[in-house]
């Protein structure tokens, strides 16, 4: 009987370790490198590419023009992630700017700048 209340300490010491040693698996689907696309904006279309990272919990990034025409780096003051939708803010010429966008697929999200003003798409660069 002392064998098996030793044996039997020793099961529920493992299954309660093996427990509390699990973390909790975190959605990192938006982190990562983005292209984004906003269509019809008075200076044309604009392609703007993004790094999200997570750092203490929340994502954070810039806004970088791929092309080198404007080298002004627009820092993303503010993310909100709600499921499969986000939403960045940044500020783009004077103007607080918001950037909504949805999961369509694992390497595409689609939505839109200023609650519909223009539509924008984003594609996720491979490395």
């Amino acid at each position: 009987m002392k064998k098996a209340s030793i044996l039997f300490i020793l099961l529920l010491t493992a299954v309660v370790f093996k427990g509390y040693s699990q973390t909790a698996a975190t959605n990192d689907f938006f982190a990562g490198k983005w292209e984004v696309l906003v269509v019809g904006t008075p200076n044309g279309d604009s392609k703007l590419v993004t790094d999200l990272v997570r750092k203490d919990g929340k994502l954070t990034g810039e806004l970088k023009d791929p092309t080198g025409q404007n080298p002004e780096v627009l820092p993303i003051t503010s993310i909100v992630e709600e499921g499969n939708k986000i939403t960045l803010y940044f500020t783009a010429q004077g103007t607080d700017v918001s950037l909504d966008l949805a999961k369509v697929d694992d390497t595409h999200l689609k939505g839109s700048v200023m609650s519909g003003m223009f539509d924008a798409s984003a594609v996720r660069i491979k490395e």
